[in-house]
């Protein structure tokens, strides 16, 4: 007896991973953010979420946080990467390659390389926030180069020529032909940074010393006193801000859709 093999059959072994380590734990996150500790149906915990100051301001802090580190990194990174892609050079791979290759090493031996650094020049305990700060640029830069420097180098470059002998000067020629062709991967790359930014509490607990409370450490403090039910609570509360949020930057819209915006993501 001959047996019948087919492609979606290696869809198979990715089904049970998404049912078991995806779907099964939001499943199990959805029950305890609407119940309470005797299983009971509730919306107090969420209504908790906007009614607790502590929950408040670890939510304007993470936001702080974003905001500011999104800033900073789509500053930074913009122009490296529009160097890289735009000049012509021979080697902006490996140049490329030389931002990339922090992200190989373990992400807590370079924290802890950074808080002796700070250490060194007497600035660890300065300023727990701009420590904080500074580590969430040092880590999720390169999320930011990658998808701007992918927009960049898929640019036809015959536009910025056109542009050009119309008349255009450089500043002109940026506004409205390089800028608004880049737009695809700044919305990547902002998508890439702000959202892990609100919840990666090992920077904080590192470089702020603990003393900077973004909503990743609110969760795990729930958690580790025993509040699962508030705990998962703010877990929905984020996933579906990263929903909302994946959703009006475009990041829903299929492969056809943002390669008539200027080029994919990747």
């Amino acid at each position: 007896m001959k047996l019948r093999f087919s492609r979606k059959h290696l869809c198979v072994p990715y089904a049970v991973f998404l049912a078991l380590f995806v779907i099964a734990p939001i499943i199990i996150m959805l029950y305890y953010a609407f119940t309470d500790r005797n299983g009971a149906f509730t919306f107090m915990n969420f209504g908790k979420i906007f009614s607790d100051v502590s929950t408040i301001s670890a939510i304007l802090t993470s936001l702080s946080v974003a905001i500011l580190t999104t800033a900073l990194c789509l500053l930074i990174g913009y122009p490296v990467a529009y160097i890289l892609a735009r000049s012509g050079l021979k080697n902006s791979a490996t140049l490329l390659l030389l931002f990339i290759t922090p992200m190989w090493i373990n992400f807590v031996l370079r924290l802890n390389a950074l808080k002796e650094f700070f250490s060194l020049i007497n600035l660890l305990d300065k300023s727990p926030y701009v420590n904080t700060v500074i580590g969430m640029v040092y880590d999720f830069l390169p999320f930011m180069i990658l998808p701007l420097y992918t927009t960049l180098i898929k640019m036809d470059n015959s536009l910025v020529e056109a542009s050009q002998d119309l008349g255009a000067n450089k500043v002109t020629t940026f506004i409205h032909v390089i800028l608004p062709l880049s737009m695809p991967g700044i919305l990547s790359g902002i998508t890439m940074v702000f959202m892990p930014t609100m919840t990666n509490y090992v920077i904080s607990d590192i470089l702020g010393r603990s003393q900077i409370t973004i909503l990743g450490k609110l969760i795990e403090n729930h958690f580790m006193q025993s509040n699962w039910n508030m705990g998962a609570a703010i877990s929905m509360f984020l996933l579906a801000a990263m929903f909302l949020f994946t959703w009006f930057t475009g990041g829903f819209k299929d492969d056809g859709e943002n390669k008539a915006r200027g080029s994919g993501l990747w």
